[in-house]
C-alpha cells in the first residue's frame, strides 16, 4: 500500500458517526511497518479491494474498518508464539482500537464473528499474533436484539429467591445414571434446599438416558419436591444437540416438566442460541464448553469476555463460566470481567445471571460471594453436593447452612457446630490437610 492507501484506514472518533460502528479492542504483534500492517488488518476484515479497476470509486469511507486508537507497547525480540509468517522486520506489540461499520454485516452474529475474528483478522500479512480483547456496540446495533427474556430478575421471580445467590447443583455421577436414578438424586438435593438441579453439560439425549425419559422423571420429581418443600424448584435440562433438533428437544423437555434449559452455546453456535431464545418460554442457560480453546492463551485468540457479552446478546438468561481457583486455570481478573459483562448496563438488554463455577462447595461459597461483591450470581457445586458423605440432601443443606453463616457474619467452623451437614464438610477439609 502507498501512503494514501494507508491513510484511508485511519480515522478518529471525532471524524466518524460512532452510531454506525462497533469498536474492537485488539492486542496485535506487528512485523515490519506498523501502519502498513494495520491498514492491511482493517482492509482484510472489511473492504479488502476497495474499488473496481477502471472506476473512480472508494468504498473505504462507508465500508472500511478504521484504526481510531493505537498504542505501541514496545519492541519484541520475537513473537509471543511461533506463528509461521512471511514478513520480516522489527516486531512491535500494539494495543489497537478499530471502528468497524456494522452495515457490513448487520445484526447477525455469525456474520459479525466472521468479520471481527475471521480470515481477515487472523490471516493478515504482517500481523501473525492477534487477540480480540473486547467489543462494544452502539445502541443502534443493540436495538435489533432482544437479549434475555428472563435475566437475573426473571430467574429470581421464578424461584421466589431474593437477596441471596441462586443455588445450582450438577447431578453426579454426571454420566451413567438411568433417568430414575438421576431423578432420585436430584429430588433429594431439592429437598435439601437446592434451587436448580441440572444435567451436566456432557449429558446428552442418549439411548440409555433419553431426553424424553429423563425430563419426564425429573419433571415429576421436581413437582414432588415443590409440594414437599413449598418452594419453587427448577430442573435444568440439557438440550444441546444438532441445530436442526434444538427446537424439538426444547419442546420435549419443557412439555415433560423441565422449567429451564441448558445449552452449550459455543458448540451449537450463537445463532442457534438466539433462535432458541426467541422460541422458549422458560429460562435459557448457557455452559462454557469450547471457550478455553480460543481464550486461554494470554496474547492470542479471543478474550472470554467477548463471548460472554455475545452470549448475553444472543439471549442467555444465565451464563455458566469458568470460575475462581486453580482448578479452572482462569485468572481472577478474567473471571471478574466475565461476571461484570453479565451484570453491567448493556442498552436495553437484560442482565444475565453469572455462574462462575469449578470445584465449589459450602467451603468456597463465601469466597465466591466476596469476590463477586453482590448476591447476583449462581453457585454451582457438583461433588460439593452429590459427593457429600451424608448424601445429596445433606450436600444441598450444607450450602444453605453456609449461606446462613455468611448472612449472620459467623465464621463457618463455628456455625457448623450442631449442624451435621456443614460439619461434615468442615471435617472433611481438615482431613485433607
Amino acid at each position: 500500500m502507498n501512503t494514501e492507501d494507508i491513510k484511508g484506514f485511519f480515522s478518529s472518533r471525532e471524524q466518524l458517526d460512532m452510531a454506525d460502528y462497533l469498536t474492537l479492542d485488539y492486542y496485535l504483534e506487528c512485523v515490519g511497518d506498523i501502519e502498513t500492517a494495520l491498514a492491511h488488518f482493517c482492509s482484510e476484515q472489511s473492504t479488502a479491494q476497495w474499488q473496481r479497476i477502471g472506476y473512480d470509486e472508494d468504498f473505504r469511507p462507508k465500508h472500511g474498518a478504521k484504526v481510531i486508537s493505537l498504542r505501541v507497547e514496545g519492541e519484541l525480540e520475537q513473537l509471543s508464539y511461533p506463528v509461521k509468517h512471511s514478513e520480516s522486520g522489527p516486531i512491535h506489540a500494539c494495543r489497537v482500537t478499530i471502528a468497524h461499520p456494522h452495515c457490513n454485516f448487520g445484526p447477525k452474529l455469525p456474520n459479525l464473528l466472521s468479520a471481527v475474528c475471521g480470515e481477515g483478522a487472523f490471516f493478515t500479512p504482517g500481523i501473525p499474533v492477534v487477540k480480540l480483547l473486547d467489543i462494544a456496540f452502539p445502541d443502534t446495533y443493540l436495538a435489533a436484539f432482544d437479549g434475555p427474556k428472563f435475566g437475573v430478575e426473571g430467574i429470581r421471580d421464578l424461584l421466589k429467591a431474593y437477596n441471596r445467590p441462586i443455588f445450582f447443583g450438577v447431578v453426579k455421577p454426571n454420566i451413567g445414571l438411568s433417568p430414575a436414578e438421576f431423578a432420585e438424586i436430584a429430588y433429594q438435593s431439592w429437598l435439601g434446599g437446592l434451587d436448580i438441579a441440572k444435567d451436566d453439560e456432557m449429558l446428552a439425549d442418549v439411548d440409555w438416558s433419553t431426553l424424553i425419559e429423563r425430563s419426564h422423571a425429573l419433571g415429576d420429581a421436581r413437582k414432588r419436591a415443590e409440594r414437599e418443600t413449598g418452594e419453587p424448584k427448577v430442573y435444568l435440562a440439557n438440550v444441546t444437540d444438532e441445530v436442526d433438533r434444538l427446537i424439538e428437544q426444547h419442546d420435549i423437555a419443557v412439555s415433560n416438566g423441565a422449567n429451564a434449559l441448558l445449552v452449550n452455546a459455543l458448540p451449537v453456535g450463537l445463532s442457534a442460541v438466539r433462535m432458541l431464545a426467541k422460541h422458549t418460554k422458560v429460562p435459557l442457560i448457557g455452559h462454557f464448553p469450547f471457550i478455553a480453546a480460543f481464550s486461554r492463551m494470554e496474547k492470542y485468540g479471543v478474550h472470554s469476555r467477548v463471548m460472554t457479552k455475545l452470549q448475553r446478546l444472543a439471549g442467555l438468561d444465565s451464563i455458566i463460566m469458568p470460575g475462581f481457583g486453580s482448578r479452572m486455570m482462569t485468572p481472577e481478573e478474567e473471571v471478574m470481567k466475565n461476571v461484570e459483562e453479565c451484570l453491567k448496563d448493556f442498552g436495553h438488554i437484560r442482565r444475565s445471571l453469572p455462574v462462575p463455577g469449578g470445584s465449589d462447595s459450602a467451603l468456597t461459597l463465601e469466597t465466591v460471594y466476596r469476590k463477586v461483591g453482590s448476591v447476583d450470581f449462581g453457585f454451582v457445586p457438583g461433588r460439593g453436593i452429590f459427593a457429600h458423605p451424608m448424601g445429596p440432601r445433606a450436600g444441598a443443606a450444607s450450602i444453605r447452612r453456609a449461606w446462613e453463616a455468611i448472612e449472620q457474619g459467623i465464621p463457618l467452623e463455628r456455625y457448623a457446630a450442631g449442624r451435621p451437614e456443614l460439619q461434615a464438610m468442615v471435617d472433611g477439609a481438615k482431613g485433607k490437610k
